[in-house]
C-alpha cells in the first residue's frame, strides 16, 4: 500500500483562504520572539483575506512597521505586494516592484496618488477619505425592492450604516405590521 502525501495546496481549492490565514498567522506566531509584538499584532487583526489595512501614528512607525512585516511575512514564505500609502515618504521606502500598480510608474514627487478600491469602497488616497459609488437600478417602492437596494451596499467596516440604518428599520416595521396582522 502506498502513501502519498501533499507537499504543497491546491490554488484555487474551497479551503485555500482559510489555509492561507493558518499559514500566515502561524508566521506570525512563529516569529513573535524574534520580531516585535506591533507585527504579531497587525499579522493577527488587520489582514483580510489578503489585504492588510493598517494605520499608524507615524510615517517612521510606518516605515518600521512595513519593513518588519516584509521581513516576517518572507519567513514564511509568503511576499507582500501592491502597498500603497497615503504618504508619499512611506511610499518611497517600499521598492517599486512591491508597490501597487497605481503607484509604480507615478512622482512621487509631483503626481496625485490615485483613487483606490478598499473592502468595496473608493479610497481617494491623496485626501484620506472613504467613499462608496453604487450603481442602483431603479426598484419599486415595496419591500421587496427596498431590501434589494439596502441589501446591494457592501460595507463589511459599518461606515455607511447612518445611510442605510434609515431604510432598514422602516423594513422591519413593515415586517412587523405584516406578521401583526
Amino acid at each position: 500500500m502506498a502513501e502519498y502525501r501533499m507537499k504543497v495546496h491546491i490554488f484555487g481549492a474551497t479551503s485555500s483562504p482559510s489555509c492561507a490565514n493558518h499559514a500566515l498567522k502561524r508566521t506570525a506566531a512563529d516569529n513573535t520572539d524574534t520580531d516585535s509584538n506591533i507585527v504579531t499584532k497587525t499579522i493577527n487583526n488587520n489582514f483580510y483575506l489578503d489585504d492588510l489595512l493598517k494605520s499608524v501614528v507615524t510615517i517612521n512607525e510606518g516605515k518600521i512597521l512595513a519593513a518588519k512585516l516584509i521581513d516576517t511575512c518572507n519567513k514564511g514564505g509568503f511576499r507582500l505586494t501592491k502597498w500603497i500609502s497615503n504618504q508619499q515618504q512611506l511610499l518611497e521606502s517600499i521598492p517599486e516592484s512591491e508597490r501597487a500598480l497605481e503607484v509604480k510608474d507615478i512622482d512621487l514627487e509631483s503626481d496625485n496618488l490615485p483613487t483606490e478600491r478598499v473592502f468595496g469602497m473608493k479610497w481617494n488616497i491623496e485626501a484620506d477619505t472613504f467613499g462608496f459609488q453604487n450603481t442602483y437600478k431603479e426598484k419599486p417602492a415595496t419591500r421587496r425592492g427596498i431590501l434589494s437596494l439596502v441589501s446591494s451596499i457592501y460595507d463589511p467596516l459599518g461606515l455607511a450604516a447612518p445611510a442605510v440604518l434609515r431604510p432598514k428599520i422602516i423594513l422591519q416595521v413593515c415586517v412587523d405590521r405584516t406578521w401583526m396582522g
